[in-house]
């Protein structure tokens, strides 16, 4: 069971991160609007690890591997690294947020593997539970805000780009 956690914990992300770039490359080549709101969610994910990397600074919760005499799974992470939030839990809500942006019925696929990527890094003993909740919570949050706002401005860009006629346009044709 341990190296199971420890196999999850470790690179239970980066299946997360396959399942968006498959859905980003069919979206480029099948459905460009599914491709818009792919890339509003990644500018929010990105926003995400960028927001739970600055409170890390400002909080500096030290891991439960460095305070308790627990057994890792994992190395525990340098002096420094800090707990709150978990970077990986932050990651894998933001990505698995961007997935049911652009396809809802992924959620049998991705939520577990966001909630499984979240709950190793507690069982590897290198995050307490609310280091993953809180990252969870971030990652959605922001990847849902920030993934709004970018897709509605690229969308109001796109219509007054599209609603009236180039100069070109104009001068050829008198209007």
């Amino acid at each position: 069971m341990a190296g199971a956690a420890g196999l999850v914990a470790d690179k239970g992300l980066l299946a997360l991160v396959a399942i968006t770039a498959s859905l980003v490359v069919l979206a480029w080549f099948r459905d460009r609007p599914r491709f818009g709101l792919l890339t509003a969610a990644g500018a929010g994910t990105l926003a995400a690890y960028a927001a739970s990397e600055v409170i890390k600074l400002v909080v500096t919760e030290e891991r439960p591997c460095r305070v308790v005499d627990v057994a890792t799974v994992l190395a525990c992470p340098v002096p420094g690294d800090w707990s709150w939030p978990s970077n990986h839990s932050t990651i894998a809500g933001a990505l698995a947020t961007a997935c049911l942006v652009a396809v809802p019925r992924l959620w049998p696929a991705v939520v577990p593997l966001a909630l499984a990527v979240a709950g190793a890094r507690v069982a590897a003993g290198v995050h307490y539970v609310h280091d993953v909740t809180s990252g969870l919570a971030l990652g959605v949050l922001i990847t849902c805000v920030v993934g709004l706002a970018v897709h509605s401005g690229a969308q109001r860009v796109r219509r007054r780009s599209t609603a009236r006629p180039s100069r070109v346009a104009r001068r050829t044709t008198g209007t």
